[in-house]
């Protein structure tokens, strides 16, 4: 049996892993599309701060290390169709020779594209000029290198989601003093307003400028200006904003690559993206999807699309099974994601209430700062945990949760998810047997002791009246 894997990432590379595991005599192709096959991406903006001091120790597993587990690499080759009835896809390699490739079972993780806004003057605009979108290894190299050869003393961020934050904080690492641009409202906007304005200090303690509902509109070089760029803006109340600037970089998301299944018949969903099942199956014969370029299967919204590493890494090892003739199931998504914004760590998982509202739950929410570990013992810091629970059952719906680094955030958020994905509600937190000593926790956790003020807030009325109406 022959199965073929397009995409080198995470998808593509947890399906061959897992089906080279399951059957070591199955013979097992990817098809990489540059040379980078298995490298970090999420990991590129600590490369750019310095902190990680090689762009190879990026790769999760080196190229002879992949190849060691028994599956064939082809790198720099670019899958640019699929012949579903001849089960076989056409390839072209680096010298833009073109070749078929058949399959018995075909995995495409063809993953996501960095999205381009609509800025005037970006598309005539490339790296030469110090204008970069940043998603890929290479994107990774054309930064550095303009890095090194413009040596810049300014930087503009368009965007502050997740990777912008992370830019943020490694373009200030190398001494550049950055600009950040947001469209919305607050910076993250995929946490509430409050807790985005804790990170909105934090960027502004570090030296970056920070520029909320305000839209970049024009990017142009500059002959005799104070540096290389200009670029134009409309800021709240629609004033217009001007900034000069050495370089700039746009990332303000992406877009699932989906080009090579709907090609070939491939039903697509939420914002694009491929259909699949459970299974990871497309609905074309043979043909399995993962990652990226998929839609999510999420717990409690049911059909999104959320794209995420862990995500990626869950529906490869699902789809590679399959293709073998398993029968894994993809769990589905909680949306957990957590990021470093230089000493804060944010993370969230499940719904906020807006989303759960949207849902049709009847969400509440509270906010509590309970400290990390015990005030007695040195260093204790408050960590501000939002959780949002169903008003009718009590039932947990998400968690929002902003920290010092080193308060264990990352890790308290996890606390969460596995009780969201057990369907625990609020009230039932105070009964996990959680790990305490006093210099690193409570006897009840800070995730048990925000649980408790939300009950306290929203339900211990109604328990005290049931008790009362009892005597």
């Amino acid at each position: 049996m022959h199965l073929v894997a397009i995409g080198g990432s995470d998808a593509g590379i947890s399906a061959a892993l897992r089906a080279r595991e399951l059957d070591p005599s199955s013979d097992v192709t990817v098809v990489v599309a540059d040379a980078y096959p298995n490298f970090s991406i999420c990991g590129i903006p600590y490369y750019i701060s310095g902190e990680v001091t090689h762009w190879r120790n990026l790769a999760h597993r080196t190229h002879p290390e992949l190849e060691a587990t028994g599956m064939r690499l082809r790198l720099d080759t670019r899958a640019t169709a699929i012949d579903v009835p001849e089960q076989r896809i056409t390839v072209r390699d680096q010298h833009g020779v073109q070749s078929w490739l058949d399959y018995d079972e075909l995995v495409v993780g063809t993953g996501a594209l960095p999205v381009r806004p609509p800025i005037d003057g970006l598309d005539g605009l490339g790296v030469e000029d110090g204008v970069h979108l940043l998603h890929s290894m290479g994107d990774t190299f054309d930064l550095t290198t303009s890095l090194d050869s413009i040596r810049p003393a300014t930087a503009l961020i368009v965007g502050a989601g997740y990777v912008g934050l992370e830019m943020a904080e490694g373009l200030t690492a190398r001494g550049i003093i950055v600009t950040q641009v947001e469209m919305l409202p607050q910076v993250l906007p995929t946490v509430d307003a409050e807790l985005g304005a804790l990170l909105h200090t934090e960027l502004t303690r570090h030296g970056v400028k920070v520029h909320t509902n305000t839209t970049v509109t024009r990017i142009r070089r500059t002959e005799d200006g104070p540096a290389r760029l200009h670029v134009e803006g409309t800021g709240p109340e629609s004033e217009p904003l001007g900034w000069d600037v050495d370089l700039v970089l746009v990332v303000v998301g992406v877009r699932p690559d989906t080009e090579l299944l709907t090609a070939a018949g491939a039903r697509t969903g939420p914002r694009g993206a491929v259909v699949v099942d459970a299974s990871m199956a497309t609905g074309l014969p043979h043909v399995w999807a993962a990652g990226d370029c998929v839609i999510t299967h999420h717990r409690q919204l049911g059909v999104t699309y959320l794209p995420l590493g862990t995500t990626a890494h869950k529906q490869g090892r699902v789809a590679g099974e399959n293709a073998l003739g398993g029968t894994g199931c993809f769990a589905g998504s909680l949306g957990t994601q957590v990021v470093k914004v230089f000493d804060m760590v944010a993370a969230r998982t499940g719904l906020r209430e807006q989303e759960a509202s949207a849902a049709g739950f009847h969400p509440v929410s509270s906010t509590a700062t309970p400290d990390d570990h015990k005030a007695y013992y040195p260093g204790a810091q408050p960590i501000t945990i939002r959780i949002t629970g169903d008003a009718d059952s009590g039932l947990l719906l998400g968690a929002q949760l902003i920290g010092a680094r080193g308060t264990e955030t990352a890790k308290r958020v996890d606390t969460y998810a596995t009780a969201l994905f057990h369907g625990m509600t609020v009230g039932l937190m105070s009964e996990l047997d959680l790990s305490y000593t006093p210099p690193l926790g409570s006897p009840w956790d800070a995730v048990q002791m925000a649980a408790q003020a939300w009950v306290r807030e929203h339900q211990l009325d109604g328990q005290r009246a049931a008790l009362q109406s009892t005597h």
